[in-house]
């Protein structure tokens, strides 16, 4: 058996829920700090420049995998699914210690970070900076998910286009307005639109130059976190105490009416919004948020010193 031992962290699902996970990573690493620690997973760019990551492999690119790294080695599996545990569904752990629990490690507090490295930073300035014309950035995004997803909306997690426009009328002309979005979803008039698939190093790296953050249940809001930059973040139907930061101002809508529909199983509400679980009627859709509550934090956000590397 070979001398040198390993961890293997296979992740599956989205940009956000990657960037949660290398808080996971770093809790398996510091659980088990003389092993390396290999990721194989979706997205990988943002896992390169890790410091207490040893290899990365994208999910379906793995060729001699095996014999490598499992055949007649000493390599622990990370490998479960934290959705599919009693403490996420039932709504009593936020995500990460859910998952910690899930591979009987101990948590302690190790929270999201990324890489952006000089390069990549430069070229992200070259492309923004000239844009803001000397103002602050103000950065609102309104559609999550999936780029291939061409419903135009999810009620269970996109912004309410109202709140977005209410918001940009409020700061249009004291900052540079960016929105994130899907290209089948409706853009806010009169700011910058960002509705093309950007890369991962890019969509995040991005955040290092805003002022301010509008943000949903998405990979910005872990991005940020990622940062340590507080935002505002939105909440419809699911729950910032499981998906959210303590750093961010978590608003969430008001409660929703109960209904009991015959496609909830483990959870109450699907991600991508499906219209059938929909449980809000018309006239509940003006007022899910208190407009003057989410300006009030927007004002009063402030950046701090960035944590993470690179």
């Amino acid at each position: 058996m070979s001398e040198k031992k390993y961890s293997i962290f296979t992740i599956q699902g989205g940009l956000g829920k990657h960037i949660a996970a290398t808080a996971v990573a770093q809790a398996i690493k510091n659980n088990y700090p003389d092993r390396e620690l290999i990721v194989v997973c979706a997205w990988p760019e943002l896992w390169a420049s890790l410091p207490f990551v040893y290899r990365v492999f994208p999910m379906g690119n793995t060729s001699y995998f095996y014999s490598e790294y499992i055949d007649n080695k000493d390599s622990l599996i990370f490998g479960n699914e934290p959705y599919f545990t009693t403490t996420h569904i039932n709504k009593t752990l936020p995500l990460v210690e859910s998952w910690c629990k899930l591979y009987q490690i101990n948590y302690n507090g190790e929270q999201p970070v990324v890489s952006i490295n000089p390069e990549q930073r430069k070229a992200i300035r070259g492309f923004y900076e000239p844009k803001f014309e000397g103002k602050p950035f103000l950065l609102i995004h309104t559609n999550g998910g999936l780029y291939t997803n061409e419903r135009p909306f999810s009620w269970a997690r996109d912004m309410p286009f109202d709140v977005a426009n209410k918001v940009v009328k409020h700061f249009k002309k004291s900052h540079f307005i960016m929105q994130v979005t899907r290209p089948s979803s409706p853009q806010i008039e009169g700011v910058f639109v960002r509705h093309e698939q950007l890369s991962n190093t890019e969509l995040i790296g991005l955040l290092e130059l805003t002022d301010k953050r509008l943000l949903i249940d998405s990979s910005l809001q872990h991005g940020a976190a990622a940062f340590g930059l507080p935002s505002t973040v939105l909440w419809n139907a699911t729950s910032s105490k499981i998906f959210g930061h303590s750093l961010h101002t978590n608003i969430q809508a008001k409660p929703k009416p109960q209904k009991s529909l015959p496609g909830q199983f483990l959870f109450d509400f699907q991600f991508d919004g499906n219209p059938e679980e929909m449980p809000y009627e018309e006239e509940d859709l003006k007022d899910l948020y208190n407009i003057d509550e989410i300006i009030a934090s927007l004002e009063a956000q402030t950046n701090t010193p960035k944590k993470g590397f690179g």
